[in-house]
């Protein structure tokens, strides 16, 4: 019996933490888009210009049966650097911030422990903002899967690939 979940990260430029979280066994769904924020219907074009409060997201549909969402937490925090505020690398802006959006207490905890147990792994504080699931805002169709759709872009080739690749070799018994 499928145990249906959501999960909802923002971790910088969504087209890297999309691509990874499609290939983990449990994971339905994964749709690159915005939350957080306070204009209604978002554009990528809004929410670049870092004045709509959204951040990029991916909202995450899996079957709890097959990953935990502490699972999901662990591999979301190994593809970012979540000691840095409102950026990731050159991405810069509240629209790239770490953050954890949870859809119900459990999953706060969960990502309250996971934050504390991490913070450990870093000599700067651990920065993610967790804050209650809002209105999630589906990307352009251009976003969605993203980096299978662009593997020779260059974003993809020099940023993503590598990430994906020690993604991948950590991972590997939870993957597809």
């Amino acid at each position: 019996m499928t145990k249906l979940q959501t999960a909802t990260f923002g971790g910088g430029c969504f087209w890297c933490i999309d691509a990874a979280f499609r290939q983990v066994k449990g994971v339905l769904e994964v749709r690159s888009g915005y939350s957080g924020g306070h204009t209604e219907q978002p554009t990528y074009q809004h929410i670049c210009q870092g004045d709509t409060g959204h951040a990029e997201v991916v909202e995450i549909q899996f079957d709890s049966e097959i990953v935990s969402y502490e699972q999901l937490l662990e591999m979301f925090f190994t593809l970012h650097d979540p000691t840095q505020l409102n950026r990731q690398g050159n991405d810069t802006g509240t629209q790239y911030r770490s953050v954890v959006f949870y859809h119900d207490d459990q999953q706060q905890q969960q990502a309250k422990t996971m934050i504390t147990t991490i913070q450990s792994q870093y000599t700067n504080p651990v920065v993610t903002e967790l804050s209650s699931a809002s209105t999630f805002y589906s990307a352009e169709s251009y976003h969605q899967d993203y980096y299978t759709n662009n593997p020779n872009q260059g974003y993809c080739s020099i940023l993503i690939a590598p990430k994906l690749a020690k993604f991948q070799q950590q991972f590997q018994s939870l993957l597809k």
